[in-house]
């Protein structure tokens, strides 16, 4: 993900509403680039900061952005675990058809 793609994304990773890739990608892209690093920054400020003065809450943002950042971390690996599973599924699924196969022909 470049510069620019990420800052579109920016909006899309603080409403948690980002598909598995574009998250992998954004969090991979934030982890290297200081720049778009403090751009979102910024706007989470702007947006949970509005949000939490008109609810009256304060905002902590460097702990906000942790947990937004462990909230994705925690995404990015049940989607690697699902994609495990469900890849070890598939291969019983196709040596359980090659096994009935083979006590069909025998």
């Amino acid at each position: 993900m470049n510069c620019k793609e990420f800052e579109k994304n920016i909006p899309i990773f603080i409403g948690s509403n980002m598909e598995y890739e574009d998250l992998k990608s954004f969090v991979e892209h934030v982890n290297t680039c200081e720049e778009c690093r403090e751009e979102l920054d910024i706007q989470l400020l702007v947006s949970e900061g509005i949000a939490r003065l008109e609810d009256g809450g304060t905002l902590d943002l460097r702990h906000e952005m942790d947990k937004r950042m462990e909230y994705a971390l925690h995404d990015i690996r049940r989607h690697k675990t699902l994609r495990v599973l469900v890849g070890t599924l598939q291969t019983m699924a196709a040596i359980a058809f090659l096994l009935i196969i083979v006590l069909l022909l025998i």
